[in-house]
């Protein structure tokens, strides 16, 4: 089968297009034929070797964490699934590897396509679901009539979890450039702060939970912007040493991330705020809730554009443009619907 692949480490690297081995089915697992796959910054952030402490990936390796496709073959122990089921998933760290043109997913990792979305649609929608999901679901408990400040409206997990948090009851602010205000609004945003021009800090007061996904900078100003007891969740570091020993890291990466996130840890302590680093995780239980309410409409897709998959290289320094508002998806041309 075609995929693209790395060989080795490096934010100038290309992905290489190559010829490798249709994946062997394990008993537990299903194997897809892609139809799109969704781009995540997570997929430059491999590629350049940013997280192979904490994700020690074994080269050349397929990037890839979003998919939609149809089933064409299932493992012996797969129950709940059928050859022709259109699905999609966030396959697990370790078995990644969606810009290929099959993959095989453990059964738990995936979950049946929302039937109202298009293909293209449902591979955008997995790990920034999941993550939205995750933070403020899982992490935040999020309530009705509580505040949440979701930072970066206008991207890909941004504009899930603004929809996720009102579909919640909460009040919802984010930040965006001027030119996202009106998209935003529709999503749900009650309060949207143009970054370029105002500071979030000084509008913002008393709130329960942040989901940050930008700088130490601005995740310090969050933690000050919290009401006691309130919540800052990160997506983007510094990781904490509870997530260390979540992932059963070696003990020298412990110690590690213990001093890299020793200074919001303690600023977060004398706010009497609770910091905490979510590295999101696969989950086809929490994706098929996530289904219903895309069924629902409570929550729909944004894609920015979709790119042929011979353009993946492309579509990945679109996405690492920053320029994006939502997702970013290649599509298979060669698919044949089931």
């Amino acid at each position: 089968m075609k995929a693209f692949t790395i060989t080795k480490y490096g934010k100038k690297e290309e992905l290489q297009l190559a010829d490798v081995a249709t994946p062997i089915l394990k008993d537990n697992e299903v194997l897809v034929k892609i139809h799109a796959a969704g781009l995540n910054l997570l997929d430059a952030k491999i590629k350049s070797g940013e997280f192979k402490m904490i994700l020690p990936y074994k080269l050349p390796l397929i990037l890839g964490h979003d998919v939609a496709g149809a089933i064409t073959q299932v493992g012996k122990n797969v129950k709940q699934f059928r050859v022709g089921d259109e699905v999609y998933s966030r396959p697990s760290d370790f078995s990644i590897g969606t810009f290929a043109e099959f993959i095989a997913i453990d059964h738990r990792d995936i979950a049946l396509k929302p039937k109202n979305l298009s293909m293209e649609e449902a591979a955008s929608i997995p790990l920034v679901a999941l993550t939205a999901w995750q933070a403020l679901v899982e992490k935040a408990n999020l309530q009705k009539g509580q505040k949440v400040f979701i930072q970066a409206g206008s991207g890909g997990v941004g504009t899930i979890a603004i929809q996720l948090a009102k579909h919640l009851g909460a009040t919802v602010a984010t930040t965006a450039s001027e030119k996202s205000f009106e998209m935003l609004k529709k999503l749900g945003a009650d309060v949207v702060i143009d970054y370029k021009k105002e500071d979030f800090e000084t509008i913002l007061k008393d709130y329960d939970v942040v989901l940050n996904s930008q700088d130490t900078k601005t995740l310090e100003k969050s933690l000050r912007m919290l009401k006691p007891g309130g919540k800052a969740i990160s997506i983007s570091g510094p990781p904490t040493p509870d997530f260390a020993r979540a992932i059963s890291a070696p003990w020298f990466v412990k110690i590690i991330l213990s001093l890299i996130s020793w200074g919001i840890r303690s600023k977060s302590k004398k706010l009497e705020v609770d910091y905490s680093f979510l590295f999101m995780q696969a989950n086809g239980e929490q994706l098929q809730e996530i289904s219903k309410l895309i069924e629902q409409q409570a929550i729909r897709p944004v894609i920015d554009r979709v790119f042929p998959f011979e353009q993946t290289n492309e579509a990945l320094k679109y996405v690492e443009s920053g320029h994006a508002k939502g997702k970013v998806v290649v599509k298979m041309e060669s698919y044949k619907k089931f």
